[in-house]
């Protein structure tokens, strides 16, 4: 049933393309209706008159009033916006005639992907591959590359007043006729009359009879209806952005949906919008819910019940929903499962490899994780994974792995567990300046000796561009780019302009880190200047210092990697991916990664996924069964083998797959010392931060702490010698600054003193 809504809704953003085309199809007709025509004052027969407005279909302008339809991968690579033309049907005077003119184009209005208007709406995905997209890609954004134009913005310091964008119907509910009429009867009704709208009696007929219309379809689906007995009104809200989920309607303690109604969505007889209009489901907002008796299951329905949840895993979202098992997890550990997963590295779409982004993190071989949710199948996590089933031994090991941190198998990093690609991208834009000068790009520049490119310059062509599969290193050159001196028009009255004078500003690779050259595009962007776009590769395996997680918010850093002779084994001979400290379960109570263990690994005994689904999922006494049945232990426990010593560890060990993501904060973006380096101007200082190679600060409380130990010699080396000195010349008298004057020639006779003295 679940899915039915989501394939009918478009996912999970259905509100926001739907927003989006009533825009573009209704609203902006609506703007033009209202202010339709343009008079003057200076000639009363003169009128313009809008006709009609249209949005188009994107395009791109290939020369005079030459277009062609553009995709929004052509766009991305060409740092273009997305957009389509706006036109207009007009009509207007001149003289004493009247004249039409039709699609006249007055502007642009960016598209938001998969909309009415987008190339991409109703295409198969034969041909989302043809356009270079993804066919998952739910889009509902929009890419807008801005102009370089400044914004001022502008803080009117009158007094506002911010009228909600909702209107309601307010019902004073009362038992007492006496004060009805007494209210009616009062004059102070009339400064209520924009919100008031009536009195009423019994408010819980108004209510139900509301209720009924719109289950009838008589009234919105979306229009809520509330009571608020404390304030004793009654809500009427239609404003949009309200948060509405389906639920079943009950009546006489049975709900609405049958097993038959069931049947004939699963043959394909009836869908969503088809029990909404019989009503037999109904949308619910936040204020309408206070009202409802809601039961979980239908089990649970008892003679006050009202709706019934479709699925109770609906309750949580899509972050949440990528849990297996949340219910057996304390809270906070499903909240920061909820970040974390934003920061795992996978896979991204099917065209990841076709894209030139400015930072994109991937995994070499991203899995399916073997314990999967319902969830899970909804959004096709299946299909662009971001993790994988490592296979966990829950022990100590060595001491390496206190606070979280995991003990990782060498042999297992060089099979490609953890392998992650790291992409980023470097441009460079070639212009055309208004005295008719241009930047060139220039070849190579050769060794007077060796005749052979300088060490900046060894991965150019001829062509002065980088060529792919070249290994870059810091501060080599990947464009080679030259720019006129003068790039204004030259003053009247000055001489013949001659040749222009060119400098060097090339485009360098910046990183401690060598990359490779993935690929390298030649295009032209909207101001027709040539773009060349260079994507640059990093594949990194994991080291000491990488941040894993799992699904349970069990976040941790690489402690150790082991040689796989030194790891411990089972009895069937297998060695761990990771080794976790098991001090990590007590205090965090996920017991849902527990449980993860043993269904993944009775799921590969079994050559089978199990579900983690919230309030439901295998259970745990049919998982432990399956491994009974393969000959395992009933608690997923295994007799393991010391690697170091080949003696039985004296304890059974808690051993099974569970699923692990590699998340993107990694030692090698973060890593950064420094002996000197650059200073800050005003201040003499270290400059600070690890992308200017900024110094490390000594702060307030470690300054507190040194003049706590009595360590005066370090303050003064770190505050002061290795920080900003400087020497300079003070009057013993007065205390001020000197500064030096000449008095007769010669470098030597220079003279520090203080005029203001007053000593």
């Amino acid at each position: 049933y679940v899915q039915c809504f989501c394939k009918l809704v478009k996912g999970l953003v259905k509100q926001h393309i739907d927003s989006f085309n009533y825009f573009i199809n209704v609203e902006i007709k609506k703007i033009m209706k209202a202010n339709e025509k343009v008079t003057s004052d200076a000639d009363p027969m003169w009128y313009l008159k809008y006709l009609n407005i249209y949005v188009g279909t994107p395009d791109v302008e290939e020369s005079f009033n030459v277009t062609r339809p553009v995709s929004p991968h052509e766009c991305r690579l060409r740092d273009m916006t997305y957009s389509a033309p706006i036109t207009v049907d007009i009509e207007y005077t001149r003289g004493s005639q009247r004249i039409i003119r039709n699609a006249l184009p007055i502007g642009r209005m960016p598209i938001m992907l998969r909309s009415s208007n987008c190339v991409l709406t109703g295409k198969t995905p034969a041909e989302f591959a043809k356009l270079n997209e993804c066919p998952l890609d739910p889009g509902t954004f929009v890419f807008k590359f801005l102009l370089p134009i400044l914004a001022y913005s502008v803080k009117s310091s009158s007094a506002k007043e911010h009228i909600p964008s909702v209107w309601f119907l307010l019902l004073i509910i009362s038992l007492d006729l006496q004060a009805v009429l007494l209210l009616l009867q009062s004059r102070m009704l009339l400064a209520f009359v924009s919100n008031i709208l009536g009195v009423i009696r019994d408010h819980q007929k108004l209510v139900n009879t509301f209720r009924i219309m719109r289950r009838a379809g008589y009234i919105n689906e979306f229009v809520s209806i509330s009571t608020n007995l404390s304030d004793r009104c009654v809500y009427i809200s239609s404003d949009g952005g309200r948060l509405c989920r389906p639920y079943i309607i009950v009546k006489k303690q049975k709900p609405a949906v049958t097993n038959k109604h069931m049947e004939e969505l699963a043959q394909g007889y009836r869908n969503f919008e088809d029990f909404l209009h019989e009503g037999l489901v109904e949308y619910l907002d936040v204020n309408e819910e206070n009202d409802c008796n809601i039961a979980l299951y239908e089990h649970t329905i008892n003679k006050d019940t009202t709706h019934l949840e479709i699925e109770p895993f609906t309750l949580l979202g899509v972050c949440a929903g990528l849990i297996p098992y949340p219910h057996h997890n304390q809270s906070p550990r499903n909240t920061y499962q909820c970040a974390m997963g934003k920061q795992a590295m996978g896979t991204i779409g099917y065209n990841q490899r076709n894209r030139i982004d400015t930072l994109m993190y991937l995994l070499a071989y991203p899995q399916k994780p073997m314990v999967k949710t319902k969830t899970i199948e909804l959004i096709d996590f299946e299909k662009l994974p971001a993790g994988q089933n490592a296979t966990v031994a829950v022990m100590s090991y060595s001491g390496y792995d206190i606070e979280d941190a995991l003990v990782l198998n060498k042999a297992s990093l060089d099979r490609g567990f953890g392998r992650c690609l790291v992409y980023k991208n470097a441009k460079c834009t070639l212009k055309r300046y208004t005295n008719q000068t241009f930047d060139k790009v220039m070849g190579p520049m050769l060794d007077a000796a060796t005749r052979k490119p300088i060490w900046r310059h060894e991965i150019l062509d001829a062509d002065g561009i980088c060529s792919p599969g070249e290994k870059v290193e810091n501060k080599q050159v990947l464009v080679n780019k030259s720019m006129p001196t003068v790039t204004q028009t030259p003053l009247e009255g000055s001489s013949v302009p001659q040749q222009p004078q060119y400098k060097d500003v090339p485009v360098t690779y910046k990183g401690a880190t060598d990359s490779y050259i993935e690929k390298v595009m030649i295009s032209s962007n909207a101001e027709d200047a040539f773009l060349i776009k260079m994507l640059l590769r990093q594949t990194r395996r994991p080291e000491i210092g990488d941040k894993f997680s799992s699904r349970h918010g069990q976040k941790g850093v690489c402690g150790l990697i082991v040689p796989q002779e030194d790891m411990p084994f089972c009895d069937t001979g297998i060695c761990p991916d990771i080794i976790m400290n098991p001090h990590g379960f007590p205090s965090r109570m996920t017991v849902g990664k527990l449980i993860e263990l043993l269904a993944g690994k009775a799921g590969v005994l079994d050559g089978r996924f199990h579900y983690g689904t919230a309030f439901g999922g295998s259970k745990v006494k049919d998982v432990c069964e399956d491994l009974i049945r393969h000959g395992y232990n009933y608690l997923g426990k295994d007799y393991v083998t010391s690697g170091i010593t080949g003696e039985p560890l004296e304890a059974y060990i808690y051993f099974g797959p569970v699923y692990y993501q590699k998340l993107k904060h990694m030692v090698l973006d973060k890593m950064h010392a420094r002996a000197r380096g650059p200073r800050a101007v005003l201040t003499r200082q270290p400059t600070e931060g690890r992308s200017r190679d900024g110094g490390l600060r000594l702060g307030e409380m470690e300054r507190d702490c040194l003049i706590g130990y009595g360590a005066s010699m370090l303050l003064l080396e770190r505050l002061m010698i290795s920080s900003d000195a400087f020497e300079v010349d003070v009057c013993g008298q007065c205390g001020l600054l000197g500064y030096s004057v000449q008095k007769g020639s010669g470098t030597h006779n220079l003279l520090s003193v203080v005029q203001l003295c007053q000593w």
